[in-house]
Formats: structure tokens, C-alpha cells, sequence
């Protein structure tokens, strides 16, 4: 095998001339359902209020004017979004690209040093924010050089003088138009910067990626023109996007999943967003209840809880047609529990990463669930290549890193070359996972190359043992990594949350526990060989994971050598493999 070939045929023109809000609010693509009932962009899931398009534009309007009129912002100007879900966050976003500007959104989590960093790096002349994160905000804002007056929030403090966006979208609409609004020139949108979005840092600090306006349009009409958004020919119960679509917005707008596939894809081809501003897995249930939500797009720490928590029963999701998982691999083990809880939903994965300005693969269109643990087809447009450790390519069922190109991808890092020049190389992106693709062209991602296990020179994924483990009834959520060890190089280790009802035995008899423990390994021990064996299972209230649900296995690997120092960590002295 040379490089994978995405089916699917051409995909439709992409525009190279246009800006995002130009794409979203201006004009008609061929690839766009055109709606013959009116129905709200956007519903605030906590008060239910509704936005629909002339709302909106006005909006975007009257805060791009604002913003040009008090502080002047302009071409590459730069302005942080700040905070979670806000029902005026893509008001925020296409306001600033309607003055030439570029948006950088920040994790709501971050510290005054993680946020003051982002500022600084990307010279943010404007912070946006939502008030529970306005006192980091200001303290950033003050150490990065940001003028207090320049620090807006999305709705009023109490307390705080800071100017609130309804504010500035009010003063702007009550003037003239003071900005001349962009007009790129043919082939510009490929260059010109939408979004200063940052990786998640897994080594080092978070590099900013460089995504232009012409890589979110791609990826929206890839979408669309896979999922055959526009095609009415079939039966509705059988389109997948039908009219009065809605999709909750759960995930993260500041992340790519969440900007590009929630937000602009979902808009784009008229489903609903009813923007949640934070998560709870027990208002998601109420929600998807009460809106009638059909689409969902989760991450698998979600899709656990869907399976393991049980309010679920409490809920009707039958209104859910569409689920799909992102950002992590889904184990095929979790995608038969799923199954089973929604029997009558279309059910995949996609996987994507910033630096392919999210989507490469999407479920396939022409089954309802594709191979159980594929992390889907590539969109049209993408090619793929699966490179081995010594540069040659790999055929079907074999493993390498997975090196792909499309019309998506970003520019590089902001001032950054030399880790630009490992990433993206003509035209191509090395993504750092290690997939195999079948002979469907389905994908199987199997882990980050640097976090897999080596077990006597045996490579074991983490993710593998995870879905496994995620199998069993006591555990209700697990992170597997390596620990060293003197015999075999390393060890696999399960760090488990244990289930509800593994906890109330515990409860009732702590000796209880070591049963646990025995019967979760021996789980592993009767489906794996013998190098996958775990050396030791360790309970856990919580995994740590970042916003987009990714495992945080490096504070487990610290933790586990930080038990293992003083003793605590209960394994043998060396395993009998």
C-alpha cells in the first residue's frame, strides 16, 4: 500500500475569498441545506432563550462595530476569549473576524500564569470573559499588559465596571457602521489567520496553532458533503441531519472539536446549538429530555457515563438519532455497551486533532455502526499515509504513525519553527498516533506512539486495556500506564475509579476490596496475553483528564512513582511473565 484515498469523490469548491462569518452568515454554498421553516441558530440550554439569524448577524454587527470604534481592532489583531459556553460566543468570534481580527480561545481552567502566558504569546490587545473567570481574567490581564478597561464580560458582575458584551452590541448598533469590513483577495483566506487555537501541550508548553480562514471552510464542507447534509431524496427517518435537527453544545468552544464540528458545522447545515455552558451529567440527560436534542458529539468520558451511570434510566433519549465520539479513541467494549443503551441511534467516531483544524475521519454514512472500535473513514478531500518506524509505509492491519494531508490543515506553530518543522511538512501532517487502517479504509487508532507500554520489548496500548477493563461491571472509569521496572522495562498499571456498586460492597466490608482488585486483573489475565497482564490496580475517586477528555496519563505516572518512592504502591518486585 502507497497513501489511503479518501472516497467519496470531489468535494465541492471551497471558497479561498471568503472569512468565516462571511461563509456563515452571507452567502449560500451549494453544500448548505437551505431551511424552508424557520427555527433558532442558538437556545441557551438554562433559560431557553433563542436566537435566530437576523438576531444573530445584527449582533455580530453591533459588537464589531464596538470593537472597532473604542479600541480600534483591525487587521491581526488579536482577541482572547476567555471562560466556557457562552450563547454569545460566536457572536464574539465572528465579530472579531469581521475587522480583519483573529480569535485565541482559553481553557476557563487555566491559572493567572497559564492564561497571562497565552496573552502574551499571542499579544491579545482584547479579553473577553465570562464572569466566574473574571478575577483570573483581570490578574492575567494586568501581568500580560492588557488594560483593565479592555477586559469585557460576557454578562454583568456584580461589583465589577468591567463592560459587558450586550454593552458594546448595543452601542454598536446605536452607530454607524465605522469599520470597512475585509474583502480577501482570490487564494488569501488560505493564509489569512481565523484562530490562534493551542495544542494541548503534552510536551512542553501549548503552541499555538495557526489555523486560517480557509481551513474551518474545509473542514464544514467535508463534513457536510460526507454526511450528505443536503441530500432530502431518503425517507426522514433515515437522514441523519433532517430539518429541526438539534445538537447539544457540550463540548468546549475554545477547543477545535468543539469550534469547528459543534459550532460551525452544526450551524452550517441548520441544526440547532443549544449551548451548554457547563457540564453535568445529569442535566445533559434532563436536557437532551426536555430540547428533544437528536445529535450529540461527546467525548468517551461522557460516553462512560452514558453507560456506567445509572440515572440514565431515568431519562427518555429517544429522541437521539446521531452520536458520535471524538478526541480519544472509543474501545469497541464501549461501543457494545452504547449499543445496547441506545439501540436505535447512529453511533461512530471521528478523529481529527488542532493541527488538522479538527475532522480527518468521520463515521461512515452508508451503516449505521461502523467496525466496532474504528475511529471512522477519511473525510473526502484527505489522504492518509501509515509510516513505520523506518520511513516505509505500512499495508492494511499494520501499524504506524499516522501521517495525513487534506485541504484542513493549519499553517504551523506561531513562531515556532523547529517544532513546526516536525509536524508539518509539505503539505503533510505527522499526527504522533500510531492507527492501522483495514481494508474498509476504516480507521483503528491505537495509542499516542510515546504512550505506549513496552513490556519485554512487547508493545501494549493503554487504550486497549482500557476498553477492556471498561468491561468490567466494577470499574466506572480506569487510566492505564506504564511503571518501570527492572525485568521487563515497564509495567502496565490500572488506576480505577471503581463502580457505584463496587464502592457500596467496599463500603459494607473493606476486605472487600482486595477481591476487587484480584477479580479486575484477573479480567485482563482471561482476555490478554501475558505481557498485558496490569502488575497492580490502584483505586482512584477520579481520572484526570484535560477539557476535550483526554487522559492526563502523565499525573497518574507521576503519582504512581510518587507511591511506589514512599511504599504505598502495592506491586511485586518483579512480575513473573
Amino acid at each position: 500500500m502507497t497513501e489511503i484515498q479518501a472516497d467519496g469523490g470531489p468535494i465541492p469548491l471551497i471558497p479561498d475569498d471568503l472569512t468565516i462569518p462571511q461563509f456563515m452568515l452571507d452567502v449560500h454554498h451549494p453544500a448548505r441545506p437551505t431551511l424552508r421553516k424557520p427555527q433558532p441558530w442558538l437556545i441557551e440550554e438554562l433559560t431557553g432563550r433563542e436566537i435566530c439569524s437576523d438576531e444573530l448577524r445584527a449582533r455580530t454587527f453591533g459588537l464589531a462595530n464596538a470593537l472597532k470604534v473604542r479600541w480600534n481592532i483591525g487587521e491581526d489583531d488579536v482577541v482572547c476569549i476567555f471562560g466556557p459556553n457562552h450563547i454569545d460566543y460566536p457572536v464574539a468570534i465572528w465579530a472579531v473576524h469581521r475587522l480583519g481580527g483573529i480569535i485565541t480561545g482559553a481553557n476557563p481552567a487555566y491559572t493567572v500564569e497559564e492564561l497571562e502566558y497565552q496573552l502574551s504569546t499571542t499579544k491579545a490587545r482584547v479579553l473577553i470573559a465570562h464572569p466566574g473567570s473574571l478575577p483570573v481574567a483581570l490578574e492575567a490581564a494586568k501581568k500580560a499588559g492588557v488594560p483593565p478597561e479592555r477586559v469585557v464580560v460576557f454578562d454583568p458582575v456584580d461589583g465589577a465596571q468591567n463592560t459587558t458584551v450586550e454593552q458594546l452590541v448595543g452601542e454598536g448598533l446605536a452607530l454607524p457602521q465605522r469599520f470597512v469590513e475585509r474583502r480577501l483577495a482570490p487564494g488569501e483566506g488560505r493564509k489569512k489567520l481565523a484562530f490562534l487555537s493551542f495544542s494541548s501541550g503534552t510536551t512542553g508548553r501549548p503552541k499555538a496553532v495557526m489555523i486560517p480562514h480557509y481551513a474551518v471552510l474545509a473542514n464544514v464542507i467535508q463534513m457536510a458533503h460526507h454526511t450528505n447534509a443536503k441530500d432530502e431524496s431518503k425517507p426522514l427517518e433515515q437522514q441523519r441531519y433532517k430539518p429541526g435537527s438539534k445538537i447539544l453544545g457540550l463540548l468546549p468552544f475554545y477547543h477545535i472539536y468543539g469550534l469547528v464540528v459543534v459550532m460551525h458545522f452544526s450551524l452550517f447545515i441548520g441544526t440547532t446549538l443549544v449551548v451548554v455552558q457547563k457540564f453535568n451529567f445529569e442535566q445533559m440527560l434532563d436536557s437532551i429530555q426536555r430540547y428533544r436534542i437528536t445529535h450529540l458529539c461527546l467525548v468517551p468520558p461522557m460516553v462512560v457515563l452514558l453507560c456506567k451511570h445509572p440515572a440514565v434510566k431515568n431519562y427518555d433519549l429517544s429522541s437521539v438519532m446521531h452520536l458520535m465520539s471524538g478526541a480519544a479513541p472509543l474501545s469497541s467494549e464501549l461501543m457494545t455497551q452504547l449499543m445496547q443503551i441506545m439501540p436505535e441511534c447512529w453511533i461512530g467516531q471521528a478523529y481529527g486533532m488542532t493541527e488538522t483544524c479538527t475532522a480527518v475521519t468521520f463515521p461512515p454514512v452508508d451503516r449505521k455502526i461502523g467496525t466496532l472500535g474504528s475511529g471512522g473513514v477519511l473525510l473526502p478531500g484527505c489522504t492518509a499515509r501509515v509510516v513505520r518506524p523506518d520511513g516505509s509505509l505500512a499495508p492494511p492491519g499494520e501499524p504506524g504513525e499516522l501521517v495525513v494531508t487534506g485541504p484542513s490543515m493549519a499553517l504551523g506553530y506561531m513562531n515556532n519553527p523547529q517544532a513546526t518543522a516536525e509536524t508539518f511538512q509539505d503539505g503533510w501532517v505527522r499526527t504522533g498516533d500510531e492507527v492501522y487502517f483495514n481494508e474498509r479504509k476504516e480507521i483503528f487508532v491505537v495509542d499516542r506512539i510515546k504512550e505506549l507500554i513496552k513490556v519485554r520489548g512487547f508493545q501494549v496500548p493503554p487504550a486497549e486495556l482500557e476498553g477492556l477493563l471498561l468491561d468490567h461491571p466494577d470499574v466506572g472509569d480506569v487510566c492505564v500506564v506504564g511503571i518501570p521496572d527492572e525485568y521487563s522495562g515497564e509495567l502496565p498499571l490500572a488506576f480505577v475509579v471503581p463502580s457505584a456498586d463496587a464502592l457500596a460492597r467496599i463500603a459494607r466490608a473493606p476486605q472487600e476490596a482486595e477481591g476487587v482488585r484480584k477479580a479486575i486483573m484477573k479480567h485482563v489475565a482471561d482476555h490478554k496475553v501475558h505481557y498485558k497482564h496490569l502488575v497492580g490496580v490502584e483505586f482512584i475517586e477520579v481520572i484526570p483528564k484535560n477539557p476535550s477528555g483526554k487522559l492526563l496519563r502523565r499525573f497518574l505516572r507521576d503519582k504512581a512513582k510518587e507511591m511506589r518512592e514512599k511504599g504505598t504502591l502495592a506491586i511485586p518486585i518483579r512480575a513473573k511473565l
